[in-house]
């Protein structure tokens, strides 16, 4: 999407300027159009939201590079070389990440970049006289589904953040904000702001032209999502919250323009000709093919030296790795390993590698101008969710209905069958495990492992989990150094130094 896009500071970049003079503060650049200036009418409000949608496609929030904060801190993907770039990127999967790692600063900054321009939006729309009352409160609703992305993300991954649904103008005012809350208080400003879009006239799917916009069929299974999450994750009100999460994955789920998941060919969900008529897809960050700035370069980016499968471009490097965990976790005849990954036969490349992500069509090119979407919410994660549900509220018998609605896809026996397989009910003694598994040989590299990994065991369980995996099929990264801190990222160096107190490290750090 081309659009306008408005620069905001993050909080911590604001942060920052605690010791500057207030003279300096107070300097303006007469060229520049301020904030206060820019919103005028409801399309000066329309291209801030576009704006804000454009947050989403980068690699430091929940772009398609942005692997390195979600499968590369998992067991299906990875990284050798722990020498490039002072070796940051591999601490991720070493499980040997710092609190300065710039990455994870970075990743930090960015959301609450796009938190940023979400306030600013719901901040100063207010002042804008619509003609149409029904954009306001669509555009509001989009404004809060991104802040509540963001803030999905956050939570996920450090805990207790700082909590901020205001524009800040002033340092007293970025100082009161500084300060860690309870993770109970982000969910509820998360569901506060995804309920919000539920009360707009936002369709139940965005139309072709309006791919890479959210829906009500996105924000229920976003709220579906979430409440499973607290349902798993934190130690209060459980049964209510799964009830919550099945009943707005039920209506996602009920929003559907397809019979059963099986009319849709899995490689057909990837197929970057289709997507603009790809019943599965939910929700996605839209990719334009061929174009130099918007396009994607994912599977240009996964290919491995030697190969030609994902693109014209000719690849140098190692490309994306899978591990060798998740190669062996896919079963016999499963349609989707020969898809999703193959094996780099390269004198310099002898490791499996990322196929899922393919364009090598001529409108891509050899520069790899690729147009593959990248999906954030599709209908078989909803059914693999509403599987998960419906097992942690004793309800096998449906669980094991939605399940195989995946299974069936995917030309692997039904979970009744293959549990009369030694091999599989060994590997997945509980229909806990076995959607766990389903679910990471269905969704794999589209950035849910880890969180499907925090949902399903606690901090010492997820310790156990990864210790007992074979250090053979996981590379250089080394198991033994995981540990119960791992179950969240440590808060930035700089962000603690700014107030040890109210922005107190996570355990372990």
């Amino acid at each position: 999407m081309k659009q306008h896009i408005i620069k905001l500071l993050s909080i911590s970049i604001l942060l920052s300027l605690g010791a500057c003079k207030k003279d300096f503060l107070a300097q303006t650049d007469p060229n520049a159009v301020t904030i206060d200036n820019f919103f005028k009418s409801e399309n000066d409000v329309l291209l801030a939201v576009n704006g804000a949608y454009q947050s989403l496609r980068s690699g430091n929030t929940m772009g398609e590079t942005s692997q390195l904060f979600t499968d590369e801190r998992s067991d299906d993907a990875g990284r050798d070389d722990n020498q490039s770039n002072a070796g940051e990127p591999f601490q991720f999967n070493d499980f040997s990440i710092l609190p300065s790692n710039s990455y994870l600063k970075s990743h930090w900054l960015a959301l609450y970049e796009a938190i940023s321009r979400t306030n600013v939006i719901l901040t100063h729309m207010e002042k804008v006289t619509f003609l149409n009352e029904s954009n306001k409160a669509r555009y509001a609703g989009e404004a809060k589904f991104i802040r509540a992305l963001m803030y999905f993300e956050l939570v996920r991954k450090w805990g207790d953040v700082p909590l901020v649904t205001e524009q800040l103008s002033t340092l007293e005012e970025v100082s009161a904000k500084t300060s860690r809350v309870p993770q109970a208080e982000v969910y509820n400003l998360i569901i506060a702001d995804l309920k919000a879009g539920l009360d707009s006239d936002l369709p139940n799917f965005q139309s072709a032209s309006g791919v890479g916009r959210t829906s009500k069929a996105a924000i229920n299974a976003y709220l579906g999502k979430v409440y499973l999450t607290m349902a798993t994750t934190l130690p209060d009100n459980k049964a209510e919250n799964l009830q919550q999460a099945n009943t707005y994955l039920l209506a996602a789920y009920n929003m559907r323009t397809f019979g059963s998941l099986a009319e849709i060919p899995y490689a057909d969900v990837f197929n970057a000709a289709k997507e603009t008529t790809n019943k599965e897809a939910i929700f996605q960050i839209a990719y334009i093919q061929g174009d130099i700035d918007y396009s994607s370069r994912i599977a240009a980016n996964n290919q491995a030296k030697g190969e030609t499968i994902n693109s014209q471009n000719v690849a140098t490097g190692p490309g994306a790795k899978a591990m060798l965990d998740l190669v062996k976790d896919y079963e016999a005849n499963d349609s989707r390993k020969e898809f999703s990954v193959k094996f780099g036969n390269d004198a310099q490349v002898q490791h499996w590698f990322i196929t899922k992500y393919r364009d090598n069509s001529d409108a891509a090119g050899k520069n790899g101008y690729g147009g593959n979407d990248w999906i954030l919410m599709r209908y078989a994660d909803v059914i693999l969710m509403l599987a998960e549900v419906n097992n942690l509220m004793g309800n096998e018998g449906e669980a094991i209905r939605y399940l195989d609605m995946v299974r069936a896809r995917a030309g692997v026996p039904l979970y009744a069958v293959a549990r009369t397989n030694a091999n599989y009910n060994t590997k997945y003694p509980t229909l806990k495990l076995a959607i766990l598994h389903e679910r990471r040989v269905e969704l794999a590299f589209e950035h849910h492992r880890w969180f499907d990994l925090l949902r399903a065991f606690n901090a010492d369980e997820l310790v156990a989990f990864f210790k007992a995996k074979s250090q053979a099929d996981y590379g250089n990264a080394k198991l033994s150094n995981i540990s119960t801190k791992d179950r969240y990222f440590p808060i930035p160096f700089d962000e603690v130094k700014l107030d040890p107190v109210k922005m107190y490290q996570n355990p372990g750090y």
